[in-house]
């Protein structure tokens, strides 16, 4: 009797283990700022800019998925500081064709095609050729064509193939696969894998700039760019993207580059009203979240950096600016949401960990 109660268990459990439903791991969306440095300019060690988006579970610390969403300076560095290696990123996203958001890219693709030439090739999504008003056009497609030209010129192409003829002939940028769209003023889905959408909206800053937007079953992120206004001198309402407005409703987490007013032409920086006019102010940045009902805004790309006495040439009216300057800036329009003035490696985690 006691062996036929034994047994009785044995089954009862087994029956109740199957027709129980399996414990999925959560999952989680992680947001980083791989560099927060604004422009060509360089202060305290400050990497480019760039974001990386990471998705996945607890099972994987939201590492399935891996996002670069721009690559300026030093990107490679602050990945390696988060163990991030260059043959882990699914695809790499571009808002526009300035150094500051692309010299890191070249050391991405050299240390990938160093490593793993056999592949996978990098996604890389950007704007199609974009002309200027100016006369001249610019070029992502050209950009990735000839990311490794100066290392084919230098011979360290063939160098290193003479050690391992695995090694792409062409260089790193034969493990770029290059996916060219032509931004409009209306959401359009650009790439996709699994659950993770990621949507492109026309926004302006110069010829091609695009801004972005990530969307998972954690969570969403916008990611801005330089993105400013269409009405590029005042009088304006905003200083703030209309398209990115749209691309952001009911977004958890925005992430954009953010001037203080105090480099304005009424004040005294001597920065080019040009160059100013051209980015989204904190406080308007405040008031975009605000409406959207984003969660969590993160500024990067700060003009200026805190602590710097100079943006570039540019000083800076009534000295350094602090964290607290931007929080206040922000706090102005009446945000009540979770505001990070951005340093480089500043992360946010959905659901928090």
């Amino acid at each position: 009797m006691k062996k036929f109660s034994i047994a009785l268990t044995l089954v009862c459990a087994l029956w109740i283990s199957a027709g129980a439903p399996t414990a999925r791991a959560a999952p989680c969306l992680a947001v980083t700022l791989t560099g927060t440095q604004s422009g060509p300019q360089l202060f305290n060690g400050q990497a480019g800019a760039g974001t990386l988006v990471r998705f996945g579970d607890d099972s994987n610390d939201c590492g399935a998925v891996k996002l670069q969403f721009d690559a300026g300076r030093g990107t490679n560095m602050r990945l390696s500081q988060i163990g991030v290696r260059p043959a882990q990123l699914n695809a790499i996203f571009f808002t526009h064709m300035h150094s500051d958001h692309t010299e890191g890219f070249a050391d991405i693709m050299q240390l990938r095609w160093n490593n793993n030439s056999k592949g996978p090739k990098l996604d890389v999504v950007c704007s199609v050729d974009a002309a200027s008003p100016l006369g001249f056009a610019l070029s992502c497609g050209k950009f990735v064509l000839h990311i490794g030209d100066a290392f084919i010129q230098s011979g360290e192409i063939a160098q290193r193939r003479s050690e391992d003829k695995e090694r792409l002939a062409g260089g790193p940028a034969e493990l770029a696969n290059v996916l060219a769209f032509t931004p409009n003023d209306e959401p359009q889905l650009v790439w996709s894998s699994g659950a993770v959408k990621v949507s492109a909206i026309r926004s302006n800053h110069v010829a091609g700039h695009a801004s972005y937007r990530v969307d998972t079953p954690a969570g969403s992120v916008v990611i801005g760019g330089d993105a400013g206004s269409d009405v590029v001198t005042p009088p304006r309402v905003t200083s703030t993207s209309a398209q990115v407005e749209k691309l952001a409703q009911g977004v958890d987490i925005i992430v954009h580059s953010a001037f203080h007013p105090i480099m304005g032409p009424d004040k005294t920086s001597g920065m080019p009203a040009l160059l100013f006019y051209r980015q989204s102010l904190a406080p308007d940045l405040g008031a975009l979240a605000k409406r959207v009902g984003a969660k969590h805004l993160m500024l990067t790309h700060l003009g200026p950096s805190m602590g710097t006495e100079r943006h570039g040439p540019w000083k800076i009216p009534g000295g350094p600016l602090t964290q607290a300057d931007y929080r206040n800036a922000v706090e102005s329009s009446a945000f009540a949401g979770n505001i990070v003035v951005g340093t480089d490696l500043a992360t946010i985690r959905i659901p928090a960990k």
